[in-house]
């Protein structure tokens, strides 16, 4: 039995999915991040509060997606789920493509490896399985877990990942406007099938933007050239297909963030990024907050938290 009173602190990045051309399998973890405090009681049932982004507004009982996932990792595990006490700070936009749902997974999974730790022994693709059964795809969850640059794929044994380290050079800046895109929505606009040329294109840009990420930034505006799902989306999010466009014009390596409505902008400098984003404010004016984010190298980190 976990003992009443054990209380672990998780903190997990946001993350930036697709990076272009690497759809459902390229993602990057972002210093931005939020903290959840997970504490055994003597009651059962779970209690949520929540403060910054989304309190008010997410489920703060058993339903919320941080409590389904501890006790999604309890019941695989074969272990009694306890009563608990969830404290969440949370900073990552919803619903804007920094991976907040992702986040919220992997600080549930997370929060269970710290409460089970000694009881339950969980490796790097035991976490990565745990995460990806909820999330459904690898791609977000596994910057999210490691940090850095990560290359997900689904194998015979389960969800993969390698990590790759960013060059130092490369600055994000992620634009997030005051509206929000349904992923299942951006989803449903992808064809089953796309033209011969296209998938070509897109695996020689993903190839490409990996040398770019990781040794060569100069690189990044053609290495995020993307085919396959960008523009099947725009339509559902024209604002943000403006932005993208603006940017890339003026030469900057500007993706949609995941499903979006962010943009991600990639540069290969601290002084490119705040070119971008003087034009990003000319662009779309003051409905998009500019985040100048750092790459998180650590990923998701769990700690006995303090009393």
């Amino acid at each position: 039995m976990i003992a009443h009173g054990l209380s672990v602190r998780v903190r997990v990045p946001a993350t930036s999915a697709n990076l272009g051309p690497g759809f459902d399998t390229l993602g990057l973890a972002l210093a931005y991040s939020d903290e959840t405090v997970v504490t055994v009681t003597d009651a059962p049932g779970v209690t949520v509060s929540v403060t910054g982004v989304g309190a008010g507004e997410v489920a703060t009982d058993e339903t919320n997606l941080v409590a389904r996932s501890i006790r999604h990792v309890f019941d695989r595990v074969g272990q009694p789920f306890p009563g608990l006490r969830i404290e969440a700070q949370n900073r990552i936009p919803h619903g804007r493509g920094m991976g907040s749902s992702g986040s919220a997974i992997v600080s549930g999974v997370m929060a269970a490896s710290g409460l089970l730790a000694g009881v339950v022994d969980f490796d790097a693709d035991r976490l990565l399985a745990l995460a990806t059964e909820l999330e459904g795809h690898p791609d977000n969850v596994a910057p999210a877990l490691f940090g850095g640059l990560t290359i997900a794929w689904t194998s015979a044994e389960g969800p993969k990942h390698k990590k790759l380290s960013v060059h130092r050079g490369v600055s994000p800046l992620v634009l997030v406007p005051n509206f929000t895109m349904s992923t299942e929505l951006a989803r449903s606009l992808q064809p089953e099938q796309v033209p011969h040329e296209d998938a070509v294109f897109n695996v020689s840009r993903s190839a490409l933007l990996i040398a770019a990420l990781t040794q060569s930034p100069e690189l990044l505006f053609e290495a995020t050239e993307d085919r396959l799902h960008q523009n099947y989306r725009g339509s559902a999010m024209p604002r943000t297909r403006d932005m993208v466009a603006g940017l890339r014009a003026a030469g900057y390596a500007a993706v949609v963030s995941g499903a979006g409505p962010s943009v991600l902008v990639l540069c290969s400098d601290p002084g490119e990024r705040l070119a971008a984003a003087e034009l990003a404010g000319t662009i779309g004016g003051a409905d998009w907050q500019e985040l100048m984010l750092a790459v998180d190298i650590k990923g998701a980190t769990v700690g006995t938290a303090p009393e």
